[in-house]
């Protein structure tokens, strides 16, 4: 299989499956508080590729589940970067105006909101995955299931990674610190989605730790896309602000390593992610696929 930058049409279905159940978990625009439940609707099914839901589902897949137990997980996940892309925006942290192809939360709703809104999405996401037990997730992993989900966007995951983002504007960071930082932003909730559809299907711990060395592979992958992108990219296509790193003087791939160097990592870290799951054999299809989306996806 060649890269690509378009999902087949397994992973195409798997996308509608997790927009209906985001619909479905989200509250109800006609229920009070009636704003906060219009921003956090609008935060979430406003487009976007669903790349975190999908690593769930084929996880799970991998493994042979293939039921409703992988919903709330995929759910979860999407809620937790959907909150994160909504105080990423605000004016206090990346002040974006533009999200997906349109403007940002705060823009439409005001800051106040669009921080609830960030702040109730990542309490349903754990609300979610606590209910999923009785789905039959055995406790003992759900609870692991919790504890993955919290590590992944707290002061080691997303939240340590947004301050080290903070932290090196203006700064020439290694190549070995910039990896850092974007394995804890980017990364760390990348690894916990496949980590997470993998503990729902029952795998064993050594097929969780190769599902760890791709997801970690794939997670920097997604992030080299995205800063080549950041220079390459139209707004129109990327849905955001084109060269937006570049202005705030933000550390990026190919400003530290150059772009010809940036696309050669890109497919370092692709092969590396496709070389752990090789065990898995035909069992690994949609994991494969979606390692090749990250590494050649248009926006």
């Amino acid at each position: 299989m060649n890269p690509s930058s378009e999902l087949g049409a397994r992973l195409k279905s798997l996308i509608v499956r997790a927009d209906e159940a985001l619909a479905r978990s989200l509250p109800s625009e006609d229920t009070a508080p009636f704003e906060l439940h219009r921003a956090m609707r609008y935060a979430v099914l406003g487009g976007g590729k669903r790349l975190r839901p999908l690593l769930v589902y084929a996880a799970g897949h991998a493994f042979g589940e293939t039921g409703s137990r992988l919903d709330a997980p995929a759910c979860a996940v999407e809620l937790i970067h959907a909150y994160s892309l909504v105080h990423d925006d605000l004016p206090a942290m990346d002040d974006d105006s533009l999200r997906r192809g349109r403007p940002t939360c705060h823009i439409v709703f005001g800051e106040a909101m669009a921080i609830l809104a960030g702040d109730a999405l990542q309490a349903l996401a754990f609300e979610l995955l606590a209910h999923d037990i009785e789905l039959g997730v055995a406790p003992a992993r759900c609870v692991e299931m919790l504890r993955v989900l919290g590590r992944a966007c707290g002061a080691e995951g997303m939240a340590g990674g947004q301050a080290l983002d903070l932290a090196a504007v203006g700064r020439k960071l290694t190549l070995a610190e910039l990896e850092h930082m974007h394995a804890c932003k980017t990364g760390a909730l990348i690894r916990a989605s496949v980590r997470l559809g993998a503990l729902a299907a029952g795998a064993s711990d050594d097929a969780l730790a190769a599902l760890d060395r791709y997801a970690h592979a794939v997670g920097l992958a997604f992030q080299v896309r995205d800063d080549i992108l950041d220079v390459e990219g139209e707004a129109a296509v990327i849905g955001k602000t084109a060269g937006k790193d570049a202005a705030a003087d933000k550390p990026t791939f190919p400003s530290i390593i150059g772009m010809e160097a940036s696309r050669e990592h890109l497919a370092r870290l692709t092969s590396d992610a496709l070389e752990a799951i090789a065990p898995l054999g035909e069992q690994a299809t949609l994991l494969e696929e979606l390692a090749r989306y990250a590494a050649a996806r248009l926006h």
